[in-house]
């Protein structure tokens, strides 16, 4: 069984429970407050619980959250719904495909002269400006999806569908791509479906228990040099997961492309390689 807990209803882990549809689905309808606003508020914690096939149960980030922080001095990340009252409003329209990429590799967070991790309003407004004035028509944005250990660089993900909260907001990471639009400047996303972290508490990693959910079994699923788990391709919820994710970044943040990180692993099965094929198509 999988449920939906959160401060919103002082963390009781098994009082609203979703309800099991095909291929690995699970669906949850909370209808609006009696006064018409949302049941949960915008900005405030929650967290899925597993019922392991044991009676066990684990609380887990969802694989598919918006935005995850770490709370206070909290080792580990949480999950924050994550759901303004407004829209963001996008101010320039994405430039046409440049027939001659000149390409700009760039970590927000090292960005600044500072000794300190920059943000993404600081990047949209100090950096773009200068790699516009060099004659670049693309930035290759790294390290952008969540991981909780930054000296991986972002090559440890730990949440797919968040972008890194140690930059800003998913709003402001929203400005830095309408800023570099604004310059003509298309936008490439660095994406490392490769593999993940082997994080449990705020990763994929044993998600329902087991060590088979989203990545292969036993000595199969785990990358000794990168110390991480390896993605089961060849199931069709992974695939949907992962395809998912693409949609995602070029419909809510406008990312214009993707630059793959481990080919190597990922092309070892055709299946994911004719998918993302014809997503990006």
């Amino acid at each position: 069984s999988v449920y939906l807990t959160g401060e919103f209803n002082e963390w009781n882990r098994t009082a609203l429970a979703y309800e099991k549809k095909e291929f690995g689905v699970w669906e949850l309808f909370l209808p609006p407050k009696p006064d018409g606003k949302p049941p949960i508020e915008h900005n405030t914690p929650i967290k899925v619980v597993i019922e392991t096939v044991h009676g066990e149960l684990l609380d887990r980030i969802s694989p598919w959250s918006r935005r995850v922080v770490r709370l206070g001095a909290a080792p580990v990340f949480d999950s924050i719904h994550w759901d303004p009252p407004l829209p963001h409003h996008w101010l320039h329209p994405r430039p046409s495909q440049p027939k001659s990429p000149r390409i700009y590799e760039a970590h927000v967070g090292i960005s600044s002269d500072e000794p300190k991790i920059a943000s993404y309003v600081h990047f949209a407004d100090h950096v773009i400006p200068r790699i516009a004035n060099l004659g670049y028509n693309c930035i290759q944005l790294m390290a952008v999806m969540e991981h909780a250990y930054y000296a991986s660089f972002g090559y440890q993900i730990t949440s797919f569908f968040a972008v890194s909260s140690r930059y800003g907001t998913p709003e402001e990471l929203k400005y830095l791509v309408d800023q570099a639009h604004k310059h003509g400047i298309s936008m490439l996303l660095d994406v490392v479906h490769s593999h993940a972290s082997k994080n449990v508490l705020d990763g994929l990693n044993e998600f329902d228990g087991t060590d088979s959910c989203y990545f292969h079994s036993g000595s199969r699923g785990h990358h000794s040099l990168w110390d991480s788990r390896l993605f089961d391709y060849n199931r069709w919820e992974v695939l949907r997961f992962l395809l998912s994710n693409l949609r995602w970044f070029v419909e809510e943040y406008r990312f214009d492309g993707f630059r793959f990180d481990g080919d190597v692993d990922a092309l070892s099965s055709p299946r994911h390689c004719v998918r993302v094929h014809r997503r990006l198509q």
